[in-house]
């Protein structure tokens, strides 16, 4: 069975898009923080007949990261798509919210910690096997911000946008490798609760645009607008 592993993995998108691949065949390792959560959705999804299991672990703390993507490389013998797009959790020491004129290294560095760094050390723990096998795929998660930038979002759109470049870019060198990776930027709000006015979409709405890139492997980047 090829396995899909999800960092942030949540009863959002997360869920979806677990349930996406893993109606196709996908085993699936969850990658977030709390245990329990990830043990509701492991046995949710082994009520669908999907086989999961789950990894509790920090995005911000890499040791802890590189370890659960290393014990479920173990569990299912190895990682054939990952998945990357943490929630923010509350509270996030230094994380605020900053228009461009008042960003600061401060307001910024907890941002590229959470988006970007810990994007990258996910990636860097799945790729060399990938490498070797000459195949895989790799799937990064960002707001429509990384792409037509919000001015309330300054800090945040900029680590967004670093990640995307850097995807993009991972995309160019790993051509011919038979590695795929590519960029989802979501310019919705995910569910209900949103502003008002604000476009709206579910996670099974969107969820299909995942395995879409998958599938595609001449696409880098999709948009998910309403």
């Amino acid at each position: 069975m090829p396995t899909l592993a999800l960092v942030g993995a949540g009863s959002g998108m997360g869920l979806a898009i677990a349930r996406t691949f893993g109606s196709r065949g996908f085993d699936v390792a969850l990658i977030s923080r709390t245990k329990e959560k990830l043990q509701t959705l492991v046995d949710r999804l082994g009520q669908e007949g999907i086989t999961a299991a789950a990894f509790p672990a920090d995005v911000l703390d890499r040791a802890s990261l590189t370890d659960a993507l290393d014990a479920a490389k173990a569990r299912f013998g190895g990682i054939d798509v990952l998945e990357y797009s943490p929630a923010p959790h509350s509270p996030v020491p230094g994380v605020t919210l900053a228009a461009p004129s008042e960003a600061t290294v401060d307001n910024l560095q907890p941002q590229i910690e959470y988006v970007f760094y810990g994007a990258v050390a996910a990636a860097r723990s799945v790729l060399p096997a990938m490498r070797e096998a000459g195949a895989g795929t790799l799937l990064f998660t960002t707001g429509g911000g990384s792409v037509d930038p919000v001015p309330m979002l300054g800090n945040v759109n900029a680590a967004s946008a670093a990640l995307r470049n850097w995807v993009l870019n991972l995309d160019k060198e790993l051509a011919g490798s038979g590695v795929h990776t590519a960029h989802v930027a979501i310019n919705v709000w995910i569910g209900d609760g949103g502003p008002e006015g604000f476009p709206t979409a579910t996670p099974e709405q969107i969820a299909p645009l995942y395995w879409d890139l998958h599938e595609n492997r001449d696409r880098s980047e999709a948009v998910f607008n309403a």
